[in-house]
């Protein structure tokens, strides 16, 4: 289950399964930023001013209460990348320069190092697995849906890291739902030539376009992956503009949203 918080003046969204580690879904209130990015613009190389956004920054990880200083972001081009994130990535991409052409999924076990993905209709998934104290966060759109990214990362998070998938814990955020995800031809084909199928109960025609449910599609990834426990927003962020930037209703003059998560020092 996903729960909304308020916290001097940030709204953002946690889920159940995600319990015992730092984590947040940010909305667009609470920030700096002017229109066209009003206001908690977070996403950065999108035309607003690098200070204002850094600003968002801070007030979003006070109110989650990790340390902006040491925020990672992840470099998205819809592929299936997963960085194995450490202390070296401190603060690359909002303090420094990304050193990484690609990434769209990373991991790590290091305590008090802040992932982010960013979205704005795709499918943000967070993962952590408490037993040993590893998490993951990755960025799907429909290309890196039918990738299979959020399978991958759960498996980087196994090879790396010894994690057992039946111990780790999803969480799919805000996201474009199957009720405004209209598309031609070409994501229904990506999806059924990755899984057959198993693809289909989350394809529907209505006599002109499909409509795809992305959040269910990667909530089948994970299982497939050996992940059981997982919520899912039922938020669509084409449907609550109010609330969420929208790709789909905004275009490219907009901000984005993120997904974050940090382990917590082991209180054993």
């Amino acid at each position: 289950m996903f729960h909304t918080n308020t916290k001097n003046g940030i709204t953002y969204l946690t889920a159940d399964t995600l319990s015992g580690v730092c984590h947040g879904f940010s909305t667009r209130t609470g920030g700096v930023s002017p229109a066209p990015w009003d206001s908690l613009n977070l996403g950065v190389g999108r035309g607003d001013e690098l200070t204002r956004v850094q600003e968002n920054y801070r007030r979003f990880c006070a109110a989650l209460g990790t340390d902006v200083n040491r925020v990672v972001l992840s470099k998205q081009i819809h592929e299936d990348v997963v960085r194995h994130v450490t202390e070296e990535d401190i603060g690359k991409g909002l303090w420094r320069d990304r050193d990484y052409p690609s990434v769209d999924g990373m991991v790590t076990d290091v305590p008090h190092l802040p992932l982010v993905v960013f979205s704005a209709d795709c499918n943000v998934v967070l993962l952590y697995d408490p037993v040993r104290r590893a998490i993951g966060a990755c960025h799907a759109g429909w290309r890196g849906t039918a990738l299979g990214i959020a399978g991958k990362t759960v498996r980087e998070m196994q090879r790396l890291f010894g994690c057992d998938p039946t111990d780790i814990r999803a969480a799919i955020g805000p996201a474009i739902g199957q009720c405004c995800f209209e598309t031609d031809g070409d994501v229904p084909e990506a999806l059924r030539a990755a899984l057959g199928g198993e693809a289909e109960p989350y394809i529907t025609w209505n006599g002109s376009k499909y409509h795809i449910d992305l959040k269910s599609v990667n909530a089948l990834w994970l299982r497939k992956a050996g992940v059981s426990r997982i919520d899912v927003s039922g938020d669509c962020t084409a449907c609550r503009t109010d609330l969420y930037w929208s790709h789909r209703k905004h275009g490219g003059d907009r901000g984005s949203q993120i997904a974050m998560i940090s382990l917590v020092e082991d209180p054993s």
